[in-house]
């Protein structure tokens, strides 16, 4: 077995415990992995077997640290997305490591997935790409309507702010996805 298909093994062995499931029944955390691999692959083409493997630790273990075990607010929620960073990555280089992957490479995608080089780390911009759009496609009309008590601005600034973490290459996918109307006059108005 090749030692990026032993790390992937791994990596979706840790998915699979995620509690929470998707609609066809499989752990959320691997469809997640499957939908961040799949937009590398789409963003770069040429994306390298550690740089799609880096995509499918972009949430590991998410589950682990509920948002509820941090404040309320967005001092709270800054600190609790700092902290998965932080876990997620120690946690992606300790199964890439376990699966043979070298020190190098696997201190390489703890730094992408711990989000540090945004803008300018390639690597680091491709997850947060992928994520963003993964957001965008397949969570932001759940996210929507989690938090119906959010005014119209507040969730435009969100699209803003998310907007601009993306590069040029993900606006422009991010333009060609088809979204709920609701959602897609959102994001017209962030982007006015």
């Amino acid at each position: 077995m090749l030692v990026y298909d032993r790390a992937r093994q791994l990596v979706d062995q840790a998915h699979a415990a995620d509690p929470a499931r998707a609609a066809d029944g499989r752990p959320a955390e691997l469809v997640y992995a499957d939908h961040m691999e799949r937009w590398v692959a789409h963003l770069a083409a040429d994306a390298s077997p550690l740089l799609r493997l880096a995509a499918r630790c972009q949430h590991l273990e998410r589950w682990a640290t509920p948002r509820t075990t941090f404040p309320e607010g967005k001092v709270g929620y800054l600190s609790w997305r700092r902290s998965l960073y932080v876990k997620q990555a120690e946690r992606a280089r300790e199964l890439l490591l376990a699966g043979g992957v070298s020190a190098e490479e696997a201190a390489e995608v703890a730094t992408w997935v711990s989000k540090t080089g945004l803008k300018t780390n390639s690597g680091t911009q491709a997850l947060e790409d992928a994520a963003v759009l993964v957001f965008l496609e397949n969570e932001i009309a759940g996210f929507a309507a989690q938090h119906g008590e959010y005014p119209r601005e507040k969730f435009i600034d969100i699209l803003r702010k998310t907007w601009r973490k993306l590069s040029p290459a993900g606006q422009q996918a991010a333009l060609g996805l088809e979204l709920p109307p609701a959602i897609a006059d959102l994001v017209r108005d962030a982007l006015a």
